[in-house]
């Protein structure tokens, strides 16, 4: 029995110790395994993350704790850039709905019959404001670009020589200067949103007597020509442009909207009212194009746009608007840049600044050119090309007067022209400088 018993004992005792024997090696199997995938774990996050001191543990640390947060941050403003798209794109929805579903007339505003009795109470109770200063009227001038960045990015450059080139010319002659970024009326935009917003200019400043729109792509070119504005005494309305083509020919191109004057009265709010209901997009629009395009010489078929509807109201109602309609067309308050700029380096051999016409031209407008956009009726190259040679053009005049100008059309490089002195008070200071320099 005993030796029975034995035998089994030893026997258990033996497959006892084989299994402790087995789950030690697994138990040491499993801590290799860890330790080797904590390594390669180290090795990943070293790879992806950087190693920072290469081995300093706080300083791995810190960078995993810095790349997470990053994450996070970069996680946060995707989120946030997620929801201002989205919502930028519900307002537009919400716009576009109000304009299909409204079903009012369009309107600039609320009528106003009486404002040059109003605007005239206002400047007798504040003389401290006047709309003559130093015998000359009071003009703001206005301009403006999408609120949003250009399609092409370099054109917010050009954009930006455009605005500091009407600031140059402003500060020079006394002129006030409105730069807009808003869409005022979402059913005006596009060619029409300078309506709504010179009818907001119009009545927020009853001390201006004038107001001088530009184009965001239009530069002046001569900083020494003043507009003539005696000659206006009896008009309230300036545009480039010539009789025979709007009147007689009814040409779409008859007159320029780029650059007009306006005058702070009640017949200017009159003929805006006018000339908006061409403008409201959508089916309004579209139609208004027909009807444009059936009318006027040479237009092409496309919606209503603002020059095209001034040109039909002005030959289909001239005895009611055209009496206080000026066309100019002896200097270059418009100047089409394709017939000009390519001229820039024979005007300056034989001409000066100071003439304002086809010699030394007032204003260059860039008419066909997109630079802020992805279309255009020009290539892309040649329009930032020419727009380059015209603010250098123009710039050149300003910089004269500190006794630099560019080294060439083409390049936004300086050279000196001349000396510094000790007595700099001995030269005429100021614009006459400019005239001296371009003679």
């Amino acid at each position: 029995m005993w030796s029975s018993s034995g035998s089994a004992a030893t026997a258990a005792a033996t497959k006892s110790t084989a299994a402790k024997g087995r789950q030690i090696h697994k138990t040491l199997n499993n801590i290799k395994m860890t330790v080797l995938c904590g390594f390669v774990t180290i090795l990943v996050l070293r790879g992806t993350i950087g190693a920072g001191s290469f081995g300093t543990p706080a300083q791995d640390l810190h960078d995993i704790r810095d790349t997470v947060h990053r994450r996070k941050d970069a996680g946060r403003v995707l989120a946030e850039a997620k929801s201002s798209s989205s919502a930028i794109a519900e307002e537009e929805a919400e716009v576009e709905a109000e304009v299909v579903d409204s079903g009012m007339p369009y309107s600039l505003g609320p009528k106003i019959s009486d404002w040059d009795e109003q605007r005239g109470e206002w400047l007798r109770k504040n003389p401290h404001m006047p709309a003559v200063v130093n015998g000359k009227p009071r003009i703001l001038l206005v301009t403006g670009s999408q609120p949003k960045p250009c399609d092409n990015p370099v054109g917010d450059h050009y954009l930006l020589k455009a605005i500091k080139n009407k600031v140059d010319y402003c500060r020079l002659h006394g002129i006030e200067i409105f730069y807009n970024m808003a869409h005022l009326d979402h059913e005006m935009a596009g060619y029409w949103a300078k309506l709504p917003l010179l009818r907001k200019l119009l009545l927020a400043h009853p001390e201006v007597e004038w107001i001088w729109w530009m184009d965001s792509d239009a530069m002046f070119t001569d900083m020494v020509f003043e507009l003539p504005m005696e000659k206006y005494a009896n008009y309230n309305f300036v545009l480039h442009g010539w009789d025979e083509l709007v009147y007689n020919k009814k040409n779409w191109i008859g007159l320029n909207t780029g650059s007009f004057l306006i005058r702070n009265c009640q017949w200017t709010l009159d003929i805006l009212d006018d000339w908006a209901p061409m403008g409201p997009k959508g089916k309004i629009r579209d139609e208004a194009g027909k009807i444009l395009t059936a009318s006027l010489a040479g237009r092409p078929a496309f919606e209503a746009d603002d020059q095209s509807a001034l040109v039909y109201l002005l030959m289909t109602k001239r005895d009611r608007w055209g009496d206080r309609v000026f066309l100019e067309s002896s200097y270059y308050l418009h100047g089409y840049w394709a017939i000009l700029v390519d001229k820039y380096e024979e005007m300056i051999e034989k001409n000066h600044p100071g003439l304002g016409d086809d010699r030394w031209p007032f204003v260059t407008h860039f008419v066909g050119c997109k630079p802020c956009g992805r279309y255009g009726d020009y290539p892309v190259e040649r329009c930032l090309k020419q727009m380059e040679r015209a603010f250098n053009f123009a710039d050149n005049q300003i910089l004269e007067i500190y006794g630099f100008r560019h080294r060439a059309l083409g390049s936004a490089k300086v050279k000196r022209t001349r000396n510094e002195t000790d007595r700099p008070l001995d030269r005429p200071l100021g614009i006459s400088n400019i005239v001296v320099g371009g003679n």
